[in-house]
């Protein structure tokens, strides 16, 4: 059996606490099944696992009890094996999702690590990154909205239909800031043009070398005083 988490549920990664999730709303599914429903809801604010992530994640969970499968045939058709949660798999996922700690999000922003290294490219080509970007989000934002709506008739998919339409705004929000970005791209390189020493690989001069280590500091002896 796993060993328990610092809140006393069990000590399973995200995955597996997702899987169980899906395996909540009362339904028996196969691997494929889950992953498609992974990329149709958790994949809009989570992550969407893989098909071999799912079955690894499947397997483990059977062998802690949490979850029992069985195989079904079907004439004319290939055998499949369908997952369902079990009573102790229902009481681990309420106690997790009662009890975890509340972590902040980890975000991972491709875009902005780009613009982050900016003074390496030209402002328009920064813009036109931003400007695939926001395409890109309204996109998502439609897709997240459809499959909001799709869930207006089931009673069961409330919080989940909740989670899209969160989603849909997350997106819209991260629309408009983008949008800002597209005028703070302008000021960056302004202020870089008309202060920075660039060598002759095109890379800039600092200023202040090591100025970073400065903020580092300055955020320990905060952090340091308010232990206090």
């Amino acid at each position: 059996m796993s060993t328990l988490g610092p809140s006393g549920h069990l000590d399973l990664p995200a995955t597996s606490w997702a899987v169980l999730g899906m395996l909540s709303f009362g339904e028996e599914l196969t691997g494929n099944d889950l992953k498609k429903w992974a990329d149709w809801s958790i994949g809009f604010f989570y992550w969407s696992p893989s098909v071999s992530q799912v079955y690894a994640e499947l397997k483990k969970l059977e062998n802690l009890d949490l979850v029992r499968s069985r195989s079904v045939v079907e004439a004319g058709a290939r055998g499949r094996r369908l997952y369902a949660i079990t009573d102790p798999g229902i009481e681990a996922l309420r106690e997790w999702s009662r009890d975890s700690v509340v972590e902040m999000p980890v975000l991972k922003h491709g875009v902005m690590l780009r613009l982050w290294m900016g003074h390496l490219l030209d402002p328009e080509r920064l813009k036109e990154i931003v400007r695939t970007h926001i395409a890109n989000l309204e996109e998502t934002a439609r897709e997240a909205r459809r499959h909001a709506e799709h869930s207006n008739d089931e009673p069961a998919w409330a919080f989940s239909r909740m989670s899209l339409r969160w989603a849909d705004r997350h997106f819209r929000a991260e629309i408009t800031l983008a949008e800002q970005l597209l005028e703070d791209i302008d000021e960056a390189a302004q202020w870089f043009r008309d202060e920075s020493e660039i060598d002759p690989s095109g890379a800039p001069r600092p200023r202040h070398p090591g100025r970073w280590r400065d903020a580092e500091d300055n955020d320990n002896g905060a952090a340091d005083h308010t232990s206090r």
